[in-house]
């Protein structure tokens, strides 16, 4: 049915009966949704009954690669995994690259459908275009690395490629993410629908050659892609050989490099003590996705303490929540905690800000000595928080307390300790303070999957690109637009096809949507257009807002933490940076009024919906 880029093959598998089917990709559902994230969104608003437990056998888990994927396209090895997030209560896509993306594309699928639940603790295997159930038990309980390791002496092949959890999926933390080798589908839980579902992995092994429509059509506009990220003057002479990380230094210069669970950002500088000089001391190599050229992630061996030898590859997020959001001034220790969330399968991100939290509760005296268990947990104590993680992930004590994130915590605690809750819908903010930065800001409120820097990612104010226009990041006038275009193009362009995102929009902005679309059409046969990148961008957004909509969230749950709205920065360049509710209220009006979503309630509008051909969402939301 389709000349290239896709098999046309979904596979679904019950893991309550043991039983799969394969079912046809519709050729409107990749005009329409194109692959990726746009397939996972889509599958979940249609499948999911409203209102469902996201930890109950109800859920479903989509995993599904873009039409790029599997190809010789630049930094395509992407996949996106899916489910109602138990962490949010929201619609929770998160993106993994590495191998196992380009593994699971060389399988023959275009996508997988999770439902029900085991009655045992198994794995799926996709093989040589056969799917079999396999049990698990041996692997339960077993750290990411161990589980890779027994399943593929268990299966003979260390040729597989795996995506599988922790012990904080099998137990349930609401901030479990999905590892594949040490890459992580990191935000939103979907590690814990996993372990919901006795699911310990999904196993991959493909040989099938991902079909290309036109040839030389694929080439010119590989070449053309190529020498947009070649002129870059960021992606290969700095990306390339800091990765991610080289952010601290910038972001500490900013004055928005949050610190001690945000209270102190502009105070103290991290700069020297774990910016990029400090980085490159400890760093050994790097790594690469599979057909990636650029090669970002960064490993960092620490050479010093009881962790020494431990080799981590913390990302700039990571060097924020397991370092500068709590206090901690050691890249080596940094690593060693980073490693250790990857190895117990816990998001870095909000394990991070979630020690944060806890040790600023516990120096406003907000925390019962008895919990804290005889805890040392001061800001820049790296060996309670490595404590602490090990706690998360194993629901132990105090670590039971914060394993579903800083919104439970909040709520089972009572009183005040919510003001220090640093989330947006439950899931924990990202390495950037917004308030030096409004449209971040403005992001971080109204992202369908709560505050995730990925969904729309403002590089004008962070990076100062002049693309589509050069702003100010300290004023609100115009940040309602910008956000749309941010979410917009970062879905339609990368989310969806599938490319890595945090590259790309940097490096070829201006020319990312022209160069999506002659990529698609050369290698798909089917025929895009910039403008039909624009509008999968829009309408894979706007079906996920409808899905949140459906599930009760309103104008009300698009705000931000408490901290930003009450407490100005005290120090740096962005000091005096903060966003009221007043200001947010205005850049929520321009953003809803751009989006064509009702400004009082900020569902999609009846009309905004037909007109993106979402005719079953204008009925439900409007019926």
């Amino acid at each position: 049915m389709f000349a290239g880029g896709y098999w046309g093959k979904i596979l679904r598998v019950n893991l309550t009966t043991k039983t799969f089917t394969i079912e046809d990709l519709p050729e409107q559902v990749a005009l329409d949704f194109l692959g990726g994230m746009g397939f996972a969104v889509n599958i979940l608003y249609n499948e999911l009954k409203p209102k469902i437990d996201p930890l109950s056998p109800e859920n479903k888990l989509v995993v599904f690669p873009g039409p790029f994927t599997g190809t010789n396209i630049p930094c395509s090895s992407r996949i996106a995994f899916g489910a109602k997030s138990p962490q949010t209560g929201t619609l929770g896509v998160a993106l993994s690259g590495g191998h196992f993306p380009a593994e699971f594309k060389f399988t023959g699928f275009d996508g997988l459908i999770v439902e029900g639940k085991s009655e045992k603790p198994c794995y799926i295997l996709i093989r040589d275009g056969k799917v079999t159930f396999r049990s698990a038990k041996r692997m339960w309980g077993s750290t990411t690395s161990d589980c890779q390791i027994m399943i593929k002496n268990d299966l003979n092949d260390h040729n597989v490629r795996i995506a599988c959890i922790g012990p904080a999926g099998e137990n349930m933390s609401r901030m479990a993410a999905i590892i594949n080798e040490r890459r992580a589908a990191g935000r939103k839980g979907l590690g814990a629908v996993m372990g919901s579902k006795n699911l310990k992995a999904i196993v991959v092994r493909g040989n099938q050659e991902v079909p290309v429509a036109n040839k030389d059509s694929l080439k010119t506009a590989r070449l053309s892609m190529a020498k947009s990220m070649k002129d870059s003057p960021v992606l290969y002479p700095q990306f390339s050989k800091l990765g991610t990380a080289m952010v601290v230094d910038h972001l500490s210069a900013m004055g928005m490099f949050p610190s001690n669970n945000w209270k102190d950002t502009g105070t103290n500088s991290f700069e020297d003590y774990i910016g990029v000089a400090k980085q490159e001391e400890l760093n050994v190599g790097k790594e690469h996705c599979y057909g990636c050229p650029v090669g970002c992630t960064q490993q960092i061996r620490v050479n010093k303490g009881p962790r020494t030898g431990v080799i981590g590859e913390p990302e700039y997020e990571s060097f924020y929540s397991l370092g500068s959001t709590t206090g901690i001034k050691d890249v080596g220790e940094i690593a060693a905690s980073d490693r250790l969330c990857d190895e117990l399968g816990l998001d870095t991100i909000s394990a991070g800000v979630c020690v944060g939290f806890a040790m600023e509760l516990a120096e406003k005296g907000l925390l019962d000595p008895k919990l804290i268990e005889g805890l040392d947990l001061r800001f820049g104590n790296a060996d309670a928080q490595y404590e602490l993680i090990r706690r998360m992930a194993f629901r132990e004590g105090i670590g039971d307390l914060f394993a579903d994130g800083t919104k439970e915590a909040a709520r089972r605690l009572g009183g005040d300790a919510w003001k220090y809750a640093i989330h947006v819908k439950g899931l924990e903010l990202p390495a950037y303070d917004g308030r030096g930065a409004m449209a971040h800001a403005l992001n971080y409120a109204t992202a369908f999957t709560g505050a995730d820097h990925n969904r729309g990612y403002a590089i004008q104010e962070i990076f100062g690109v002049p693309v589509p226009y050069p702003v100010d990041r300290d004023t609100i006038e115009g940040k309602g637009k910008l956000t749309k275009w941010n979410q917009d193009i970062g879905t339609g362009a990368c989310d969806c096809p599938t490319t890595c995102a945090f590259m790309l929009t940097i490096a070829m902005p201006g020319t990312i949507t022209e160069s999506t679309a002659a990529l698609a059409s050369a290698l798909t046969g089917l025929k895009f257009t910039s403008n039909d990148i624009w509008t999968i961008g829009e309408r894979v957004n706007n079906l996920a807002k409808a899905f949140n909509s459906r599930e009760g969230f309103g104008r009300e749950d698009d705000t931000l933490p408490w901290r930003l709205m009450n407490e100005a920065l005290q120090a740096g360049l962005s000091k005096g940076g903060i966003i009221t509710q007043k200001m947010l209220d205005a850049m929520l009006d321009e953003y809803y009024t751009e989006r064509g979503w009702d400004l009082k309630t900020s569902r999609p509008t009846k009309e905004k919906l037909q007109a993106l051909g979402l005719d079953k969402a204008a009925k439900e939301l409007w019926s």
